[in-house]
């Protein structure tokens, strides 16, 4: 028994041997691309875009920005430039009744409402800036600061990349253009001789539609699709390779998920009965025109009245309460709600809600738009990050890293600025991961991760 006991042990410890032997043997798989000079071309997100305008602070918290950090500790040059914009406050272009309002960032304010309360939300940083100061920083032009590794411009499509003189038209590329009138953004990524590269765009094309409450456009299918993969060809015959995002569902979004169909809460019985009684003629034409819509009040939470151009009754009745599938707006001014009878004797208009239809429309343009990505990712072998499913993880599950819990919920989250679509600098660590992750291990790089702890998320007063 001695003597197969003692031959089983050695045979296990020659077999123990040859395995330790072959591990040291397998010799580490070595980079397949060069990630020496690093350009990520992009929209909004990948700008730096926070809180609702263009600020210092936030482009150097962009996901490219820390993408950047982390390949110069891997054979990076260290060299990632960013046309900064040179405030704190921020800069955003609204178009108003006058012409161009420039705004500043959002902060978050104890504000006095309408019926007494307190409530935190978010306000101006300057309620009213000095127009001339903004207006100089958005439209001073700093290509001589160049060439930019950071392409990301709020608000472009991903047709717009393509297109010679969209400086012209969006000063946020118009600002780093040499000639705004006639560069074209995907010209700039070349300057840089960039060996890898990432894209995340496509979000507007779909973004656009849904923030205007559906009265936009969404791109068409073919446009996307020709454009798409004219920016991805040109990238990929400049670089060794790269990596690109497809686009989140708008649902997963802060923006439109904070305000809930049923925000009318009514604890008053006199208030609920005379509501009632205001739409009690409604009710009948509905009723003697055999339709099933009624408007109905009761104690507690109930759907929003809003205006819907599409029910087939007379114009002055084209108003009904929202379904419980449907998503009202963050734009929606919540004073308003309070107590402005927005939502209950006045209906919220079409801009403020995107309809079980318009919803539809989102979600088959993301999914086809989507496809479309997966397919220039595998026809150019490059890295893919499935933004998509990872943000609807986010919101039905949450995440954490490095001891931060992440989820979609509005300021206290860690995801969503306060414009509750564009990210934190917490969150764009935790994107600036996915996309190094990405790289890792489809060329066997070796970028390290960074700590999403060390990065600030909505500073709460």
């Amino acid at each position: 028994m001695k003597t197969i006991q003692t031959i089983m042990l050695a045979a296990l410890l020659i077999f123990v041997t040859a395995c330790k032997k072959d591990d040291q043997d397998t010799p580490k798989q070595e980079p397949t691309i060069d990630i020496s000079s690093y350009v990520a071309m992009g929209n909004s997100l990948t700008a730096g875009y926070a809180d609702g305008a263009l600020y210092k602070s936030g482009q150097n918290y962009s996901y490219a920005k820390i993408i950047s950090q982390q390949m110069a500790q891997a054979g990076g040059n260290g060299i990632f430039k960013t046309p900064i914009i040179n405030t704190e406050d921020g800069v955003y272009p609204s178009i108003e009744g006058s012409g161009l309002v420039l705004e500043t960032k959002y902060v978050l304010s104890n504000t006095s409402m309408c019926d007494g309360s307190n409530k935190l939300l978010p306000v101006r940083a300057v309620e009213n800036p000095d127009q001339g100061i903004l207006m100089e920083e958005l439209f001073k032009n700093i290509s001589s600061e160049g060439p930019f590794n950071n392409l990301g411009v709020p608000g472009i499509l991903v047709s717009h990349m393509l297109t010679p003189g969209m400086g012209s038209v969006n000063p946020y590329y118009g600002r780093f253009a040499e000639n705004s009138s006639t560069d074209k953004l995907l010209d700039e990524a070349q300057k840089v001789n960039p060996t890898v590269f990432s894209l995340w765009v496509g979000n507007n094309d779909v973004l656009g539609y849904a923030s205007s409450g559906g009265l936009s456009s969404i791109t068409s299918v073919e446009l996307f699709k020709v454009s798409y993969q004219a920016v991805v060809s040109y990238l990929s015959s400049i670089t060794e390779g790269g990596v690109i995002a497809n686009i989140p569902d708008i649902s997963s979004a802060a923006f439109f998920t904070t305000i809930k169909y049923n925000e009318v809460v009514l604890e008053n019985q006199q208030e609920i009965d005379n509501l009632n009684a205001h739409y009690s003629d409604y009710n009948q034409y509905m009723e003697d025109e055999g339709k099933n819509y009624r408007i109905n009040f009761k104690e507690g939470m109930n759907a929003m009245v809003i205006k819907d151009g599409t029910m087939d009754v007379n114009a002055e009745y084209q108003i009904r309460q929202m379904n419980e599938d449907e998503l009202a707006l963050l734009s929606i001014p919540y004073d308003s709600l309070l107590c402005g009878d927005w939502g209950t004797y006045k209906a919220l208009g079409n801009n403020y809600i995107l309809t079980t239809d318009e919803i539809a429309e989102t979600k088959s343009a993301t999914e086809t738009f989507n496809n479309l990505i997966s397919q220039s990712a595998s026809q150019y072998d490059l890295a893919l990050v499935d933004f998509n499913s990872f943000m609807k993880d986010v919101a039905e599950n949450g995440v954490s890293s490095n001891g931060v819990d992440f989820t979609t919920e509005f300021i206290y989250g860690n995801i969503f600025s306060l414009d509750g679509i564009h990210l934190t600098p917490q969150a764009n660590a935790l994107v600036a991961n996915k996309f190094i992750d990405a790289l890792n291990e489809k060329y066997f790089t070796s970028i390290p991760m960074v700590d999403v702890s060390t990065f600030p998320s909505v500073d709460i007063p």
